[in-house]
C-alpha cells in the first residue's frame, strides 16, 4: 500500500472494537464502562456552511488551494454521490443529527421566532428526537459542537445542551451566524458579550481545539462537530488573510445589503475557503499532538450546495462543479456535497466511492461503529461496510428531499432517475400549477434535459414514492 500523505503514514491498526449489527426501534444502550469506552474511536465532523462540491481541490477546484482537505481525501475515502440533508441549513443539520430525511425529521425548513425578551431563535429540534450526540453520550463519549447550531436555543428543548451535547460554543441562531464580527456568542447557556472586533470563526476554532484537549485529558472518547460558518456570506475575514488573494482576480465590488459591503468578493471567498482548509490542518495537528490521530474518524462535508449571496460568483470558481443549481435548489448543485472520511487502520487510503449516500446515513453508521441500537424511525443506512470493505453494503431504494420555500419543492432519486416536483404547495389549491421534471442522472448528470414527457411511467412511479415518503409535520409551514 502506497503511503501518499502524513495521514496514510499513520495506518497502524487502531484498538479492536465491535462493529455490531444494529436493530431499529430500540433505545440506545446504557453507558459502558470506562474500559469499554476507551476502545472506541473519536469522531471529528467538520461541517462547512454553503461550501460547493467544486470548491475544494479533491473535487476539481483549481484556483483555491486546499492541501489539508485534499490530503484527507488521499488518506481516506472520497464519496462522489453523497447528498446533504436539505438545500438549506437548519433541516440539513437536523437530518445529519437524527438520521431522518426531511419527510420525517423534526425540522424541515429554516425559520425563526422572536421571544418576549427579543431573543431570536430558530425552530426547536423536538425533545423526542434522538440525536447522534445522545447515542454517543450513552456510550461514554464527551460530546461538543462549536460554530453554528441553528436548531433552537437555551433553555428550550432545541438547545444543544438538551440534544446530547456536553459543550457548545458559537452562534445559537442562524440569524446571528450571518455576520463574522458579532456582538454576542454563547457558551452553553451563557451569553458572551463581544465588542464586534473579534472574528467569530477564530473564536469557535480555538474552542474546538480546547475541547479536544479537555476530552483527551478526561480519558474519554469524544465527538466534535466543528460547524464552521464559512464560507457563508457575508464575505469578510481578517485583512491579513485576504492579502494572498488580492490582485489575483477581476473583481466586481459588492455594494452590500443584509450582508456587508465587499470590494473584493472573489479574493474574500477564496480566502475563506483557504481558512477552512487551514482549520482542518489545525485540527489534524491537534489530534497528532494529543496522540489521537490514529484513533479518530475524521469527516469533512457541507450542509448544502454553494450560495449566491454576499457577492459570491459560483460560476467563476466552478463552485458547484458540473452540476446545475445552487443553495435552495433540489438540482444536484443544491444538494450534492463533498463527503470525505478518514479512519486510519479501517478505511483504506486513496479510495473513491460511488455508493449513493446521504446525511441521514451518518447516525446509523455511528450506531454500527459503537454498538448501539438505531433509534426508532431512522431513514438512514449504515455506511460502515462501504467504509471498511467488510461485509455487503445495503443500498437505498430511493432518496427523498423536500424544501418549503419558493413555492415548495420535492425530489426523489431512485436508480439514478430523479423526479423534481415544483410549486408543490399548489397541490391542494391549483394542481395545474404543479410542475414535474425528470432527469436521468447516469446520462445527464448536469440535469439539462427534462425527459418527463418521454417517460410518463417513470414519472408515475417516482410520484408515488414522493407521496408516501413524508408524514404530516406538527409545523403547518412544513406541509404541502
Amino acid at each position: 500500500m502506497k503511503h501518499v500523505s502524513e495521514w496514510a503514514a499513520l495506518m497502524a491498526l487502531a484498538a479492536a472494537m465491535p462493529l455490531s449489527a444494529t436493530a431499529k426501534g430500540k433505545k440506545a444502550a446504557p453507558a459502558p464502562s470506562d474500559t469499554a469506552a476507551a476502545k472506541l474511536p473519536n469522531i471529528v465532523f467538520v461541517l462547512t456552511d454553503d461550501l460547493g462540491i467544486g470548491d475544494i481541490g479533491a473535487y476539481g477546484q483549481r484556483t483555491i488551494p486546499t492541501p489539508h482537505i485534499d490530503s484527507l481525501a488521499r488518506a481516506g475515502m472520497q464519496f462522489m454521490q453523497h447528498y446533504s440533508g436539505s438545500t438549506v441549513s437548519a433541516p440539513s443539520r437536523a437530518v445529519l443529527l437524527t438520521g431522518k430525511h426531511t419527510g420525517h425529521s423534526g425540522i424541515r425548513g429554516n425559520g425563526q421566532r422572536t421571544l418576549e425578551d427579543g431573543t431570536v431563535y430558530d425552530y426547536s429540534l423536538p425533545a423526542e428526537e434522538v440525536t447522534v450526540a445522545e447515542v454517543l453520550k450513552s456510550k461514554g463519549y464527551a460530546t461538543g459542537i462549536t460554530g453554528k447550531w441553528g436548531l433552537g436555543g437555551y433553555p428550550e428543548e432545541g438547545g444543544a445542551g438538551n440534544q446530547g451535547f456536553d459543550y457548545f460554543f458559537g452562534h445559537q441562531a442562524q440569524l446571528d451566524a450571518h455576520h463574522y464580527y458579532p456582538k454576542k456568542l454563547y457558551e452553553n447557556g451563557t451569553k458572551i458579550e463581544l465588542d464586534g472586533t473579534q472574528y467569530s470563526d477564530e473564536l469557535t476554532t480555538q474552542k474546538a481545539l480546547a475541547f479536544v484537549d479537555r476530552s483527551v485529558a478526561s480519558g474519554r472518547p469524544f465527538f466534535l462537530e466543528f460547524a464552521t460558518t464559512l464560507p457563508h456570506a457575508e464575505l469578510v475575514l481578517p485583512a491579513e488573510e485576504m492579502k494572498p488573494f488580492e490582485g489575483k482576480f477581476l473583481e466586481t465590488p459588492f455594494e452590500g445589503n443584509w450582508y456587508g459591503k465587499q470590494d473584493k468578493p472573489r479574493a474574500a471567498f477564496a480566502a475563506m475557503v483557504k481558512r477552512i482548509d487551514d482549520n482542518v490542518g489545525r485540527l489534524v495537528a491537534k489530534l497528532r499532538e494529543t496522540g489521537q490521530l490514529e484513533n479518530t474518524i475524521f469527516i469533512f462535508s457541507s450542509d448544502n450546495g454553494t450560495h449566491v449571496e454576499g457577492g459570491h460568483d459560483p460560476n467563476y470558481f466552478n463552485s458547484n462543479s458540473l452540476y446545475r443549481g445552487t443553495k435552495r435548489d433540489l438540482y444536484e448543485g443544491g444538494i450534492r456535497t463533498p463527503f470525505i472520511v478518514s479512519w486510519p487502520g479501517h478505511i483504506e487510503p486513496g479510495k473513491v466511492s460511488y455508493h449513493v449516500s446521504a446525511f441521514w446515513d451518518f447516525l446509523p453508521t455511528v450506531c454500527d461503529i459503537v454498538g448501539a441500537d438505531v433509534p426508532r424511525g431512522v431513514d438512514g443506512i449504515s455506511m460502515l461496510p462501504e467504509w471498511t470493505g467488510q461485509g455487503e453494503q445495503p443500498k437505498h431504494d430511493y432518496l427523498y428531499f423536500e424544501f418549503h420555500e419558493e413555492g415548495g419543492k420535492q425530489a426523489v432519486i431512485r436508480d439514478n432517475w430523479k423526479l423534481i416536483r415544483l410549486n408543490a404547495k399548489q397541490l391542494s389549491k391549483d394542481p395545474s400549477k404543479v410542475r414535474y421534471e425528470l432527469y436521468n442522472l447516469s446520462r445527464d448528470p448536469k440535469e439539462l434535459r427534462n425527459v418527463a414527457a418521454e417517460y410518463p411511467g417513470k414519472v408515475i412511479e417516482l410520484k408515488a414514492i414522493m407521496d408516501k415518503s413524508r408524514t404530516v409535520s406538527r409545523n403547518p409551514a412544513w406541509n404541502f
